[in-house]
């Protein structure tokens, strides 16, 4: 009897803890080109700079009873120096070369947005909106180019998603409008002129 009555006690102490609240979680995500890029320049050098332009370092939050306590965050400081490298290696497929000053011509990308939006009603994360935008601003020789690309994805889940399913599901967003941003004809014509 006294077996039961514990088990009982485990089995709802779980059911509140899972129904309850979310771990805030504080993610890493490795944004990666995700396609061939055409190759349009000659070496020519162009200065690559990435800036994270966000309102803030948190995302949005996994939803449940307690959304407050279940915040996502992306530190700027470390995707930043990720983006960075995904910039200079998607210049040099394109045929520039990446440098850090100059007087050359300039491209400025920066993460303009990036969220991660639960329901608000309801105990468990059944679904998450993931979305990113970056802007890239080219400057050369007196002339401006300004551009938006954005991607995002709804993902729908089993039981609420741990640190390192959200950290892909992101990385993939990061990746699909990075990827957007290179694939745009005009930054590389804009470049090469």
């Amino acid at each position: 009897m006294l077996r039961r009555v514990l088990f009982g006690l485990l089995a709802v102490g779980s059911l509140m803890l899972v129904g309850c609240a979310h771990s805030p979680q504080t993610l890493n995500p490795q944004p990666k080109l995700n396609s061939q890029l055409a190759a349009v320049g000659h070496g020519q050098q162009v200065v690559v700079r990435v800036v994270d332009g966000r309102q803030s370092q948190t995302l949005g939050t996994r939803g449940g009873l307690y959304p407050e306590t279940s915040a996502i965050t992306v530190s700027g400081q470390q995707l930043v120096p990720q983006l960075q490298a995904q910039a200079e290696a998607a210049v040099r497929l394109l045929g520039f070369t990446p440098v850090q000053g100059g007087n050359g011509p300039q491209l400025t990308v920066t993460l303009a947005d990036l969220k991660y939006q639960s329901p608000k009603e309801g105990l468990y994360v059944t679904e998450a909106n993931i979305s990113s935008t970056f802007r890239a601003d080219v400057q050369n020789n007196g002339r401006s180019y300004n551009g938006r690309y954005a991607a995002s994805l709804d993902q729908r889940f089993g039981m609420a998603p741990n640190e390192e399913t959200n950290t892909k599901l992101i990385g993939d967003v990061l990746s699909d409008a990075l990827t957007r941003l290179f694939k745009d004809p005009t930054i590389g014509q804009m470049l090469s002129q």
